[in-house]
């Protein structure tokens, strides 16, 4: 079957968010997505919590390296307390839109059903504050959305997201050089190569796995009922996200002149997408024959790419 592009909704909250700060001058998202190195692997994290990106991968670890990528550069700030920190977002803002995250999505009650704390992370545009509320671009859907400062505040703290650091966004993006999509694609490929490769430069907590290990176990997991969280978790978000960067990295690949990896990433793209209607429909079975299938695809990718 040939691979098509797919162009559509999903949760792709910080590049949407680079994106939009980049503006006329961005690169695709999926350019974005892709330089960030998160498409390369899967994991499981301490036995737990499973994702379809890179083993030992986090967003913030891929944020500089996606920005040098395609030619950009910003300042980040982070930390302090809750009063500096909403006086260094209100000066920011004067001077334009401001990226901000991680911050925890539950506390984000524009978003229906946001009633605390998720343990899911998000990137938003801040665009005003004044005393009441910061007003936001929210790529989930919610653009010029408006947040009580409170709610912000305390999702912008971050207590339960599971990296980064407390009150953190990036200003002064500026263009330091013109770069082709494709030579940024090219330029990440080493550090695909390391991602695939499971060099991690963090410590895993014990009972992680990567890659074909990391699809094994999940299919277990998933074969013996998807219990405490994983089948909502797989539905809602981990397919949707992997999925489609799965599918953005094919394209990428491609354009970057890997043609056999950008297959071997089509493959991916479609059955951690086909995993979609048997995990909602609890067709447990099915979901677990995708997972098994997509175990070798790791090391058929990183062969590709070497």
């Amino acid at each position: 079957m040939r691979h098509l592009p797919y162009v559509g909704s999903g949760p792709y909250c910080y590049s949407n968010s680079f994106a939009m700060l980049l503006g006329a001058q961005s690169p695709s998202t999926a350019v974005i997505e892709v330089a960030t190195g998160g498409p390369f692997g899967m994991q499981l994290i301490g036995a737990a919590m499973m994702f379809f990106d890179a083993y030992g991968w986090d967003p913030e670890q891929g944020f500089d390296r996606a920005l040098s990528a395609i030619g950009w550069t910003s300042t980040v700030s982070r930390g302090g307390d809750e009063q500096a920190a909403l006086a260094r977002l209100t000066a920011a803002v004067r001077q334009g839109p401001v990226w901000v995250g991680p911050v925890e999505m539950g506390h984000l009650r524009h978003q229906p059903e946001m009633n605390g704390p998720i343990g899911a992370d998000h990137f938003v545009v801040a665009l005003d504050v004044d005393d009441e509320r910061v007003l936001v671009h929210d790529p989930h859907g919610y653009p010029y959305a408006e947040v009580p400062v409170g709610d912000f505040m305390t999702a912008w703290r971050a207590e339960t997201v599971s990296y980064g650091d407390p009150y953190t966004m990036r200003t002064g993006f500026t263009k330091v050089a013109d770069v082709s999509d494709a030579d940024a694609i090219r330029s990440t490929i080493p550090a695909a190569i390391d991602w695939l490769s499971m060099r991690a430069e963090v410590k895993m907590p014990p009972g992680s796995l990567g890659n074909g290990a990391a699809a094994e176990r999940v299919a277990e997991l998933v074969e013996a009922g998807a219990a405490d969280g994983l089948r909502e978790h797989l539905m809602y978000f981990a397919i949707r996200v992997g999925a489609r960067r799965l599918a953005d990295t094919a394209d990428c690949l491609l354009l970057a002149g890997y043609d056999k990896a950008a297959e071997v990433a089509a493959e991916q793209a479609r059955l951690v997408g086909s995993l979609q209607y048997p995990v909602v429909s609890r067709d447990f079975p099915t979901a677990a024959a995708a997972l098994r299938r997509l175990a070798p695809t790791y090391d058929r990718l990183l062969a590709a790419l070497e």
